[in-house]
């Protein structure tokens, strides 16, 4: 942890006298699971309970994390489509970046959970615009990720998904020149291989770690990294670790129909979030980069 005692409970106390405009006195801290970059915690205190996290400011792009972060919960809530925990406050206090949330109680799943989840991620999908992208860059995990106004969808998940974060890897020295040169030969295959949809406004970062349960039994979006991409590249992605019932993807389909072979095409979308973690945890996950390039 980052500090304890006293000085923790004073951060909490003035970054939430900054938020509310009157003093607040914390009475109890709960630590929880930040990710990988953040730490977080539950606040009690007497101005109600609150999830706050935070990390440590050095100058770089940590410091508009937060910030980019409120941006994309307040769009997705805009939608009506999912509860949306609501933002408190995000700003900068010694030497620390931090984000206030109104804290959700945890509830159980109903029967009917994984129809609802699916029915109200395609009422989000619904929503679109001219041009993939979005009117602001921001992070994947702790990774920069720039959303350019795009009239092309495939130009854009080529650009501003595939070849950066590849990229970054054959600069870490994590992808080989090879496995590089093989990605670059995808590009003018993939209006082949993909639907070319309309933009469709995504959480962006959807595994099932993301979804929360509150205690109506609703999902609730947490951590976005929103844009308008390919509905599927999202889909694809709950996938990737599992933890989506089967019942999600037939009520989905059935609420906002898929083009055949989706299956088929899970694994080019999922380029994206392997070079995620490729560049974030390592060379563990080349060998899933390049068996995808070599089926395609």
């Amino acid at each position: 942890m980052e500090f304890w005692g006293n000085e923790q409970f004073t951060f909490f106390e003035s970054i939430l006298f900054s938020a509310l405009g009157k003093p607040v006195d914390v009475l109890e801290t709960q630590f929880l699971s930040g990710g990988n970059i953040n730490t977080a915690a539950r606040v009690f205190s007497t101005e109600g309970v609150f999830f706050i996290k935070w990390n440590q400011s050095d100058g770089h792009l940590e410091q508009d994390m937060f910030e980019v972060e409120a941006i994309g919960l307040d769009l997705l809530r805009q939608t009506h489509t999912f509860p949306i925990p609501e933002v408190v406050s995000c700003g900068h206090f010694q030497g620390k970046s931090y984000l206030i949330l109104e804290y959700i109680d945890f509830g159980k799943r109903p029967k009917n959970y994984w129809e609802t989840l699916a029915q109200r991620l395609a009422a989000l999908h619904a929503n679109t615009q001219a041009q993939f992208g979005l009117h602001f860059n921001n992070y994947i995990g702790s990774l920069p990720q720039a959303n350019p106004l795009t009239e092309n969808g495939y130009d854009f998940f080529f650009e501003q998904r595939l070849l950066p974060q590849a990229g970054l890897a054959l600069y870490k020295e994590l992808l080989s020149k090879q496995t590089y040169d093989a990605l670059l030969r995808l590009r003018d295959q993939l209006p082949n291989l993909l639907p070319n949809e309309p933009p469709a406004l995504l959480h962006g970062d959807l595994w099932s770690g993301n979804v929360l349960v509150n205690e109506d039994g609703l999902p609730v979006l947490i951590d976005p990294a929103v844009y308008y991409g390919f509905r599927e590249a999202e889909l694809a992605f709950t996938k990737l670790f599992a933890g989506f019932d089967e019942r999600f993807y037939d009520a989905y389909d059935e609420a906002f129909p898929m083009v055949s072979g989706f299956n088929q095409r899970v694994a080019i979308y999922n380029l994206y979030p392997l070079l995620v973690h490729v560049n974030l945890f390592g060379s563990g996950y080349v060998s899933g980069v390049e068996r995808i390039l070599k089926q395609f």
